[in-house]
């Protein structure tokens, strides 16, 4: 068979939720809860329509970073046992119809974005799109250690362009917000990359546990771990803070805490079971940890205005 023929099965095979996979709507996910977050924490009151607009775009150019993303790693994708699967690499999507789809959506979730509530915000999120899709994917993704260190600042946006979004100016809460996220990505994906370090190795991404080793990577996510412990805790007593987010602060950074604290404590020889298993107890604990935490300045939110949230 030739390879036009098998070109045009390929495509034929590729359907709705292919497109949709490349999107990263795990990731979505995130971009969409953090920033309704950041909207909904926002001392200004935002009409329910206005609301769902700003999240829909916002969502929207979540997801078109995520295809000009999955474009440009293509090469490392096929590589890699974790993407390999996805759309462009297994041959059913396209890498043009990638990157068209990802720039079409980023224009267009600009530019709504900016006529639903504001050009402040609008411009907000094309510089985030532009931070994952150039600072981090293209530039520091495959070139420095500190790879995810710098470039977590593209998945700790989206609550500063929703309080934008509401608001149409700055202030000290949704930068405390974008803090816990940033603090929080490092020690997250440094998990990730402990137990699948063979697919950075095959791919040839200087990932921490790369170009340094387990055993500093370790070190790293301790260190990270203290440090957003202290930042998360802090943010308890600011404007998005009060006694829920407290107490779901202190319980999850304990665990946080002792998660990073076994790890630190892992060695190397004859113990990689126990290793792996440990690792992803603490990567999975990081999603939760996340979830939590802007779960609880939700609540802060929502019950300040019956005078609960908050520390009064």
């Amino acid at each position: 068979m030739s390879d036009v023929s098998i070109t045009s099965i390929r495509e034929d095979d590729a359907g709705f939720g292919d497109y949709f996979a490349l999107l990263k709507p795990r990731v979505m996910s995130l971009v969409v809860f953090t920033a309704l977050v950041g909207l909904m924490a926002a001392p200004v009151p935002v009409h329910p329509l206005i609301g769902f607009c700003a999240i829909l775009f916002i969502a929207i150019g979540g997801g078109a970073s995520g295809a000009l993303n999955m474009w440009w790693d293509a090469d490392i994708d096929r590589i890699m046992t974790r993407t390999r699967k996805r759309p462009i690499p297994s041959g059913r999507v396209q890498p043009g119809e990638a990157l068209s789809l990802g720039l079409g959506l980023a224009g267009l979730s600009v530019v709504m974005l900016a006529l639903a509530t504001n050009w402040f915000a609008g411009a907000f999120l094309a510089f985030t799109i532009f931070f994952y899709v150039v600072i981090y994917s293209m530039w520091l993704k495959r070139s420095t250690p500190q790879n995810i260190v710098i470039g977590g600042a593209a998945g700790a946006f989206p609550p500063v362009i929703g309080w934008v979004a509401a608001t149409g100016g700055m202030a000290v809460e949704p930068w405390l917000m974008f803090a816990l996220i940033f603090m929080w990505t490092p020690p997250h994906f440094w998990a990730l990359a402990l137990f699948m370090r063979s697919d950075y190795d095959d791919a040839g991404v200087p990932m921490l546990t790369v170009t340094h080793g387990r055993r500093a990577t370790r070190v790293h996510i301790l260190v990270y771990t203290v440090l957003l412990a202290a930042l998360a805790l802090g943010a308890a007593f600011s404007g998005i803070g009060g006694p829920i987010y407290l107490c779901v602060s202190a319980v999850m950074n304990l665990l946080f805490l002792h998660g990073a604290w076994r790890i630190w404590q892992r060695s190397e020889p004859g113990a990689e079971a126990d290793n792996f298993h440990c690792e992803k107890r603490f990567f999975r604990l990081s999603l939760l940890y996340l979830f939590l935490h802007f779960g609880a300045i939700l609540a802060e939110a929502l019950l300040r205005p019956w005078g609960l949230g908050g520390w009064g």
